[in-house]
Order: C-alpha cells, then sequence, then structure tokens
C-alpha cells in the first residue's frame, strides 16, 4: 500500500506534530506534505523524512508571516499532486483536510478539532480583530471552503469524544475515536526516540532546574485562551508554588502578573519536562483542551491533575481518582478545586495513575488507525 501523510504546516511543537512524529514512526518510507516547514524544526525532530512543501516554502519569512497567507493556503492544499498513493493520511490542524484526490485514493483525515477560530470560538476571535468587517467576511469565505473540505474526507478519525461531536455539529459526519499515543517515557532510564538518561544525568539536571520543595505544574503554550493569567491569580492569593512551563505571545504580560512563588521557565526539551512531572504535587489544566495530552503525561508519573471541566479532560480524569475539576474558569473557582485537591491528596494512587495513563499506548493507537485503515480499503 502507498501511503502521504499530510499536516499543515512544520513550525513549532505541539500535540499535532507529537502524533505526526507517531504516524512517521510507523510509516517512515511516506513522505509529508506541508504548506511549508521551518528547516531547523525538522532537522531537529524529524531528520530523516521526506518533506514535501507546498509552493509556500518560497515565501520569505513564510515561518513568521505565515498568518497573512491564510486566505491562500486552501489553494495550496489543493494543490498537492497525491496520486501516486493509495491512502493519504492527514494530520489536519486546519488545511489539510482540504485535498482533492482522485476517486481510487483514500483520505483518512486525524482530525484534532474543526476548524475552532472558524466555529465554536469565532465570536472571540472576531472580537479580537480590529478590522471587524474584513475579519467577518475572510471567515466567512473559510468557512465555506472549511465545510466543503470535509465532504472530501473519507474517513474522519477524532483525537477525542469532544472532537467528534464536533464534527458532527460542524461537518455533519460522523468519525472513530482514536485517542492519541501518550510518548513521554513515565521513567528516566527509557527515553523516547531511544534515548537514555542515567540517574547521574537526571541528578546533575535537577540541581539545575533549582526546585525546592513542592510546587504545582502547568505545562502550556502562552495563549490567551489557555486561560493561565486565571491560575496565577488563584496562586498569587494561595501563596503555593507554581512553575509555568512553556512559551507564548503573552508571556511578558504573564509575568508581570505573578507573584514571586510562581517561575517561568519557557519551552523545555523532553530531559528537562520528565524531571518536571516526576517531581510535581500536581498538574494544573486551567483550559479546555481537545483532548489534554499533559494530563496523561503528569499521571504517567502517579501525579494527580486539576483541571477545568470541558472537553478531553472529562474524557481522562476521575474525581477523587486521579484528580478533580473546577467548572468555572475563575480564579475563585480553580483556588476552590486546589483546596479539594489537597484534602484528598491522600486519595491518588500512583500506580492506578500510571495504569490510567498507560491505556493511551503507542500501540493501541497504531492498532487502530490500521484498523481504521484497512476497514477504508
Amino acid at each position: 500500500m502507498r501511503i502521504a501523510l499530510v499536516h499543515d504546516w512544520l513550525n513549532n511543537f505541539g500535540g499535532a506534530e507529537r502524533v505526526l512524529f507517531q504516524l512517521h514512526k510507523i510509516f517512515p518510507d511516506a513522505p509529508i506534505y506541508t504548506l511549508f516547514f521551518d528547516r531547523s524544526f525538522v532537522k531537529k525532530f524529524l531528520p530523516k523524512a521526506d518533506i514535501r512543501p507546498s509552493g509556500l516554502q518560497k515565501v520569505p519569512f513564510i515561518k513568521k508571516t505565515y498568518k497573512f497567507f491564510f486566505p491562500f493556503m486552501p489553494f495550496c492544499a489543493e494543490s498537492f499532486d497525491l496520486s501516486d498513493y493509495d491512502t493519504v493520511v492527514s494530520s489536519s490542524v486546519i488545511f489539510s483536510k482540504g485535498l482533492i484526490l482522485k476517486p481510487g485514493t483514500r483520505h483518512i483525515c486525524y482530525c484534532y478539532s474543526p476548524t475552532r477560530p472558524l466555529w465554536d470560538y469565532h465570536a472571540e476571535y472576531a472580537r479580537q480583530n480590529s478590522n471587524k468587517f474584513i475579519t467577518a467576511l475572510s471567515s466567512h469565505l473559510l468557512r465555506i471552503w472549511d465545510r466543503g473540505a470535509a465532504d472530501r474526507v473519507d474517513e474522519f478519525a477524532a483525537i477525542s469524544e469532544t472532537v467528534r461531536a464536533r464534527i458532527k455539529k460542524y461537518y455533519r459526519r460522523d468519525a472513530k475515536v482514536i485517542y492519541p499515543p501518550l510518548t513521554i517515557a513515565n521513567n528516566l532510564e527509557t527515553m523516547a526516540y531511544g534515548e537514555t538518561f542515567s540517574s547521574k544525568q537526571s541528578a546533575v539536571v535537577h540541581s539545575q532546574l533549582a526546585i525546592s520543595g513542592n510546587y504545582f505544574l502547568i505545562v502550556s503554550r502562552l495563549y490567551p485562551h489557555k486561560n493561565i493569567d486565571i491560575a496565577i491569580e488563584a496562586f498569587n492569593k494561595l501563596g503555593y508554588n507554581l512553575i509555568i512551563l512553556g512559551a507564548g505571545p503573552i508571556r511578558k504580560k504573564l509575568e508581570k502578573m505573578a507573584g514571586e512563588n510562581i517561575k517561568f521557565t519557557g519551552f523545555q526539551d523532553e530531559k528537562t519536562l520528565i524531571n518536571y512531572y516526576k517531581n510535581c504535587k500536581a498538574l494544573i489544566m486551567p483550559q479546555e483542551e481537545d483532548f489534554g495530552l499533559t494530563a496523561l503525561e503528569a499521571m504517567s508519573f502517579g501525579k494527580p491533575v486539576l483541571a477545568l471541566r470541558k472537553g478531553g479532560a472529562t474524557e481522562i480524569i476521575k474525581e477523587s481518582e486521579n484528580g478533580e475539576f473546577f467548572d468555572d474558569p475563575i480564579p475563585e473557582a480553580l483556588a476552590d478545586g486546589i483546596r479539594r485537591l489537597n484534602e484528598n491528596y491522600q486519595n491518588y494512587k500512583p500506580e492506578l495513575l500510571k495504569q490510567r495513563a498507560a491505556y493511551f499506548s503507542e500501540s493501541k493507537f497504531k492498532d487502530e488507525l490500521f484498523s481504521l485503515i484497512n476497514r477504508s480499503q
């Protein structure tokens, strides 16, 4: 079977890219078609992959200016010549679902969510843009294209039941839920991609982190919709130590809000991330996630999670067993969740948390993906 992979762009590291790495691991000989890519990113994370970009790759400074080219990206996605392949698996953030393929080529779309700024986040997105007319018009036209593009897909796979419901609502299509795999190592001896990390190295890295005492952890990109400001306000009042791991455009704004008990680390590699998970008290997830991979990562180290009761977290967390929920995205509700988490802390059994995380394995992801591909033939 001749297979090709398609991903919107290869510009930064996130949950969608983790899944793409797994798809590449399963199909190492399959070329990866993408609208554009950052050479340093590909060199680091996909050094042996056959990357085939669209014409956008020739645009100067595209990795910084790509958002201005959104109106042209549907045409770029449609321009890929995939006539040599029996099956195409798209890892679709926005545009790669819109491929135009021959009747005999099957298109399986692994969908992270229907394009949120066009659908369930369209009102919030419009408020963030000063030119209301242009924003409304471009969103309307992209919505028409996005809805039509969904009809070209032969089989949808959704990353969660939450996303499956959105696909049903906005695209009027059913989808099979295939949860993303947990790829981070659950101990310090065996790293992802075959690297080794000795206990001696662990001690050196941990000392460099300068972590002392108990701390709560947030692992997230720093964007407004991630609700990091809510957590900062709550921890400013509670006084507990909070470490925020991640990068994003509002970091400086968040740092100005934060008290001395709150530290920012920026983006960290997986070795360092493992140390933070291993030594934290619990993970805080104040945002709605389509799935919530960081919650599983924390559980793989036996750590409970406090999460907003929305999205994919509701499919992962069981109250009083592996974490707690808070219902409203406000500091007071999050602070009350911290109180309940502290009260129930002795009830969280690390081995049970690890077992829950192990359910979302790479082998399970691979088996379910092959099952879908074989069913589509």
